[in-house]
């Protein structure tokens, strides 16, 4: 079974995230590091993937500035998505040819970790035909956006942004994803607390779907 490391980062700004699995996608692909997964969580911010249409921020940047929200593009894959405190946001960095080498097969997984944890209380996560990410209320609500990125050599970056206790009222700055028919939730919404097993639980099932066991340090 293999080992992966888990760095719990606390709160990190996005830019500063980036640089971060940059750095371990090179460490990765030489072999100077092995598989790791980030879990941590950013100040209120909103990102542009590789896909976004410019038009899904609502907000003009000067406008957001004033905020205090940043405007960041990143190369992971999709559209839209905000991120802030409140939500749990897990990076994996590792090689894919040793999980499957099939990114389709990699996303059903990190999906699958995030609609265990849902259904550990009670809540039916469920995933949507042609689209990413897990939802809730039989579709109608996204409780976990997801975006992934594959280096030339592999190596995987960027993941999941699962919707714990943020302030919702961010996401009204853009189209989440660059869909308008539904709406976007959180488990504190959903169950009026986040339990404080919540994180050991993802973790126990993302071991079970990925055959890790965990190396923190």
């Amino acid at each position: 079974m293999r080992s992966m490391q888990l760095i719990r980062a606390g709160c990190v700004a996005y830019a500063e995230a980036l640089a971060w699995q940059q750095q371990l996608v090179a460490a990765r692909s030489v072999g100077q590091q092995g598989d790791t997964l980030l879990l941590l969580e950013h100040p209120p911010t909103i990102t542009l993937g590789v896909r976004a249409n410019p038009s899904h921020v609502l907000v003009d940047a000067a406008s957001l500035a004033q905020r205090g929200v940043a405007l960041v593009q990143s190369d992971r894959g999709g559209d839209v998505t905000y991120h802030a405190p409140g939500q749990l946001v897990g990076y994996p960095i590792l090689k894919l040819c040793h999980y499957g080498a099939d990114v389709g097969r990699y996303v059903r997984n990190l999906e699958e970790v995030i609609i265990r944890t849902l259904a550990d209380y009670e809540l039916e996560g469920v995933r949507m035909p042609g689209l990413t990410g897990v939802w809730v209320d039989e579709g109608r609500a996204k409780i976990c956006a997801l975006g992934v990125r594959l280096s030339a050599a592999g190596i995987t970056s960027h993941g999941f942004a699962f919707n714990l206790n943020p302030d919702l009222g961010g996401f009204a700055q853009i189209v989440p994803c660059g869909i308008t028919q539904r709406s976007v939730t959180s488990l504190a919404q959903r169950l009026g607390h986040v339990p404080d097993d919540l994180e050991e639980r993802l973790l126990n099932h993302f071991a079970a779907i990925f055959g890790i066991t965990w190396d923190e340090r």
